[in-house]
């Protein structure tokens, strides 16, 4: 069984999934343990947006999966990613 992953793990690894596009990360103020990823091009112009729930994000395979979805949502609007796979 593979450990939980704390807040700051999620965030380093979801900033390196989106290369070479910037992914900022923010957990809402309102205690929900909800993490918003915006990923942005170079020009600062927003081009992908999720949340995922703290349940997700603590759990690497869960992690995995949305973070794999929402790079196909980019590749499919036509963003040219870095290949990326989860680190263990």
């Amino acid at each position: 069984m593979t450990a939980p992953l704390r807040i700051n793990e999620a965030l380093l690894i979801a900033n390196h999934a989106f290369k070479p596009f910037q992914c900022v990360a923010w957990a809402p103020q309102d205690g929900n343990g909800e993490l918003s990823l915006t990923v942005i091009d170079r020009t600062n112009s927003q081009i992908g947006r999720t949340r995922i729930p703290s349940s997700a994000y603590s759990d690497p395979a869960q992690l995995e999966c949305l973070l794999q979805q929402a790079r196909a949502e980019l590749s499919d609007e036509g963003y040219a990613l870095q290949s990326w796979s989860m680190p263990h």
